[in-house]
């Protein structure tokens, strides 16, 4: 027979039972991953019977978060599982390196190669969140890339995750991509993964009302749109109203936004890679006052007459602070604490 702290224990997990839906948002990762850590690791609801609704209780949801947050410091996500299916369900991590995993072997009959046949990412002076976020990108793993870059966006915010983690992988898939020709498919997923965790975290903030907007956008015929988004939700998450018009826009398309919005500043993205890019002069924005300002961002624009005459910002975080300046309202880039 339970005794009394069995009873109030189960009590206590009733209470606290929450549905997929609910532990998905609580943990910031789509309801798709829940099942695959389910069906994968064996990270479901401890009490689900077949044909039953599933229900997370308290303890569940601190196995799943301290998978999350081991996957983030950089432990694969099997080692991660394994991890939090020992832990008490207080979230205290346990001795991740205790009873390794073996090697299995290979389908060519070699061991020790991991999913993604043994392929590493060259990282230079990396974090264990970039290593662990290259490990899940060689192994195509969707789900985990956008768990650990939505988890990462929510502790340390935008900007660190930006440069700490996602850059120094995406410029590892490159010198890859260079040196053996192959990874383009890791590079494609991981920029799909980091535009949906960017995405995810813009829907929590809200912009003043009635605050004129930043538009932000590339022009044809520039295509990588992925720092335009990760620009998008550096401003949101200062509360910086955005007007994200995306890339390979006409100009003539941009003049009739800047009609319509009457911004008090343009960005304009060039990556450079899809061939040069027409400036357009700031009289051809639209008719409209007060004029808003042009600031060009991105190693497209290669001009020292443009640089020089207009606004050019290196990076991230000087684009940010350049354009929350020019709103002359939200915090800077030095007061968004880590998370």
């Amino acid at each position: 027979m339970p005794d009394a702290s069995d009873r109030r224990d189960s009590s206590q997990d009733a209470e606290a039972a929450l549905g997929v839906a609910a532990v998905a948002r609580r943990l910031g990762v789509a309801t798709g991953t829940l099942r695959t850590w389910d069906r994968r690791y064996g990270l479901g609801p401890s009490g689900h019977q077949a044909g039953a609704r599933r229900r997370y209780t308290a303890r569940d949801v601190a196995r799943l978060d301290l998978m999350q947050r081991l996957m983030l410091e950089g432990v694969t996500p099997a080692e991660a599982a394994r991890v939090a299916a020992r832990s008490d369900g207080a979230g205290s991590p346990l001795d991740v390196h205790a009873e390794p995993e073996p090697a299995r072997a290979a389908p060519s009959g070699r061991r020790g190669d991991r999913g993604g046949g043994g392929r590493v990412v060259p990282l230079r002076e990396s974090s264990p969140a970039a290593r662990g976020l290259a490990r899940a990108a060689m192994s195509l793993d969707g789900d985990a890339c956008t768990a650990m870059l939505v988890a990462s966006i929510r502790r340390r915010g935008v900007i660190p995750t930006w440069n700490e983690v996602l850059l120094p992988v995406l410029a590892g898939i490159g010198d890859r991509w260079r040196s053996t020709g192959s990874g383009v498919e890791v590079e494609h997923l991981l920029s799909e993964c980091a535009e949906v965790a960017l995405r995810s975290g813009t829907k929590t903030h809200q912009s003043p009302q009635g605050a004129r907007p930043v538009v932000l956008a590339a022009l044809e015929p520039e295509g990588h749109r992925l720092p335009v988004v990760a620009l998008s939700a550096a401003l949101a998450e200062r509360a910086v109203s955005v007007r994200m018009l995306g890339v390979r826009l006409p100009l003539r398309a941009l003049a009739d936004a800047v009609v319509r919005t009457g911004p008090v500043a343009v960005f304009l993205w060039s990556h450079g890679a899809n061939g040069p890019v027409e400036l357009p002069p700031v009289d051809r924005l639209g008719a409209v006052r007060p004029r808003p300002a042009l600031v060009l961002g991105g190693p497209g624009w290669e001009s020292e007459q443009w640089r020089r005459d207009l606004t050019w910002v290196a990076d991230l975080d000087e684009a940010v602070r350049t354009l929350v300046a020019l709103t002359g309202s939200g915090p800077g880039v030095s007061e968004i604490p880590a998370r």
